[in-house]
């Protein structure tokens, strides 16, 4: 079994290797096999590649997902 430290290297080279992703965009905590992601990204997409980038690292018993999707300042809505 993977000590928790081994495992959140292991999740943030899988987020590294990933073209869409940003490693600075996402933060990487580990307790107990539990793998937490947190962070702001500017699309779905994004958040969907970190979260299936973590599930296919060997060793994560589970996932708790807190990546918050913040649109750039274009895309808001200007109707009341």
């Amino acid at each position: 079994m993977k000590t928790d430290t081994a495992l959140q290297l292991d999740v943030q080279k899988a987020i590294l290797w990933e073209p869409l992703l940003d490693e600075a965009e996402i933060g990487v905590t580990v307790k107990n096999g539990v793998v937490t992601l947190s962070g702001y990204v500017d699309n779905y997409v994004k958040k969907l590649e970190a979260e299936n980038a973590t599930k296919r690292v060997i060793g994560v018993r589970a996932l708790a997902e807190n990546i918050k999707v913040k649109f750039a300042s274009s895309f808001s809505r200007t109707d009341g």
